[in-house]
């Protein structure tokens, strides 16, 4: 499979681990814990498939970078988190990281 698909399912997979640890309070709630752990290992998996033919920079890069946009865009529609000018200044300048990474 195309490394690239490898590693955005890796990334999507991280937003759902790290949004699984807000979740599982602290990991007292038995369910979200599970979706955490099974998250995670799925998105490790994945992200060192996809390291195999990436570059480890570029990889770890791209998928610590879709993690953290997706969960910040998350706290922000699912969770109330506050918009501010300078979170959504600090998403566009994650993404602009990644875009120059892959063309790069």
């Amino acid at each position: 499979m195309n490394p690239w698909v490898l590693l955005i399912l890796a990334g999507m997979l991280e937003v759902v681990w790290a949004m699984g640890l807000k979740m599982s309070d602290g990991f007292s709630r038995m369910g979200w814990t599970a979706i955490t752990a099974i998250a995670a290992i799925a998105s490790f998996w994945l992200l060192a498939l996809a390291m195999k033919e990436l570059p480890a920079g570029t990889a770890y890069a791209v998928w610590t970078g879709i993690g953290a946009v997706g969960v910040a865009l998350l706290g922000i529609t699912a969770l109330g988190e506050a918009a501010t000018p300078l979170r959504l200044a600090g998403i566009a300048l994650i993404i602009s990281g990644i875009a120059a990474l892959k063309l790069g």
